[in-house]
């Protein structure tokens, strides 16, 4: 059993003991913690709320809206959503507030309540502070029968969403129908299933195939997009002639494509790809996170711009855009930022910009990604025992590193020449991520495995 309490929210696996894992108690107390932070903002307004597919999802909306009514808010319930609908409906809805009730790429066992501020966007650590301090004293108010609040269906506001897609100006629906793709999606089990169809028939596609289609919650493979997980996506395009593959996380903020032979165009050249396009149309500057591929940085000189690495997490990224202007920004997990539409991850709209950049390239997906810098990274992770002393660890790698540039905002960095390692913990696990990269995929598994090894030897 786990509990994660960080700047992405609350997170944990679902049943065992208070305190330890996601159990209703900790939901109604993290979510009340909320309100009690909406309250002494002093901020008006309802507080929208929405749910990936997850099995335990309509448990925790239960949950989440009878608490948030229980202290005198009006609940906006967008009932089975995504994240970046729910973070534009607060700002429709001119809401207090917004709670997204996934765990993004986690497996079904997992849930989070992920917290929104007012413009729709995550909240800041220091928020997030409050949050928690005010759950761990629960010092928590709620409203007399006569001041209760009430929670409401919200309206369409998937369909909303799907139609300022379609207005975006660098959006040509056109230009895809005209280039008649036939697609397949890997919707696994959740709301893809119901959203990424929408836009894809909205743009003029009619060919959609979609795979693990019915919204169950039982995640037909691990749910995070990467290549071990993709492999019944990448069969399925190759053998039915399709032009292209998408697959989306359960709550769709992760976004990743399939070319037609059934290779992989790589989730990190997602944000390169639809970056390339925007800039083309559109100069300006770029910021992804620390582990996140260079070739943005290459694309980004390339069209005149500047880029900027942040520490990871949307909420990082998202302060580096507005502190640098940037026209597009994101994480090499796939994650799009288009700051005209909203500050946060979208594949929606990155499906859409990229179909556009596609049909206007003429060219099939596969060679399109050979137009971009040739980068290999290796992603990997170690488990964390709860006993281990991370800091220490990190202090010995530096120490045994320490002729090497290292960048410690966010965990380390080290740099090999042209290639690089970064070690950090997770915010949403209890893992060390070792993501390294190179030129050449040899090399760059061999930079992670070494540092893996290091790991493992100071851990004993």
């Amino acid at each position: 059993m786990a509990l994660i309490k960080s700047i992405s929210g609350i997170r944990g696996t679902i049943g065992g003991a208070p305190g330890n894992a996601l159990t209703p108690l900790d939901i109604v107390k993290f979510t009340a913690a909320y309100g009690a932070w909406i309250q002494h903002q002093n901020i008006s307004g309802p507080i929208v709320i929405g749910r990936d597919g997850r099995i335990s999802g309509p448990m925790v909306r239960d949950l989440v809206a009878a608490t948030l009514s229980g202290m005198g808010f009006e609940v906006v319930d967008l009932g089975l959503s995504t994240t970046p609908t729910v973070e534009m409906a607060v700002v429709w809805e001119k809401a207090a507030g917004g709670i997204i009730l996934t765990a993004s790429h986690n497996p079904k066992e997992w849930n989070a309540l992920k917290l929104l501020n007012s413009k729709g966007e995550f909240i800041s650590a220091e928020d997030g502070a409050w949050i928690l301090n005010a759950a761990e004293k629960e010092e928590l108010t709620f409203a007399e029968v006569g001041k209760l609040g009430t929670v409401r269906d919200g309206a369409d506001y998937l369909q909303k969403h799907v139609d300022v897609i379609l207005d975006h100006p660098l959006v040509d629906k056109e230009a895809i129908a005209k280039a008649g793709f036939k697609v397949v999606v890997d919707a696994i089990n959740s709301s893809g299933a119901i959203a990424v169809p929408q836009l894809l028939n909205a743009l003029g596609v009619t060919e959609v195939d979609v795979i693990n289609a019915e919204v169950t919650g039982q995640f037909a493979h691990n749910p995070e997009p990467l290549p071990e997980n993709l492999r019944d996506l990448c069969t399925r395009v190759e053998k039915t002639g399709a032009h292209l593959g998408i697959a989306v996380d359960p709550d769709v903020d992760r976004l990743c494509f399939v070319n037609e032979d059934g290779s992989l165009f790589g989730e990190e050249y997602t944000l390169v790809a639809v970056a390339d396009y925007i800039l083309s149309q559109k100069p300006g500057n770029t910021v992804s996170n620390l582990s996140s591929t260079r070739a943005l940085r290459d694309v980004t000189e390339k069209h005149g711009g500047q880029y900027s690495g942040s520490a990871v997490g949307e909420v990082n990224v998202v302060n580096m855009m507005k502190a640098t202007n940037a026209v597009i920004g994101g994480e090499g997990n796939g994650g799009i930022i288009v700051p005209e539409l909203h500050y946060g991850r979208d594949a929606l709209i990155g499906i859409a910009l990229f179909l556009t950049h596609l049909a206007k390239s003429g060219k099939t997906i596969k060679a399109l990604r050979s137009t971009y810098p040739a980068y290999f990274i290796s992603k990997n992770k170690i488990e964390l025992d709860p006993s281990i002393d991370v800091q220490k660890i990190f202090n010995d790698i530096r120490e045994r590193y320490k002729k090497q540039p290292i960048n410690d905002v966010d965990g380390l960095k080290i740099e090999f020449d042209n290639d690089w390692v970064h070690l950090r913990t997770s915010n949403t696990e209890p893992i060390i991520r070792i993501y390294s990269e190179s030129s050449t995929e040899t090399t760059s598994q061999n930079i992670a495995k070494r540092l893996m090894a290091d790991i493992r030897e100071m851990m004993r």
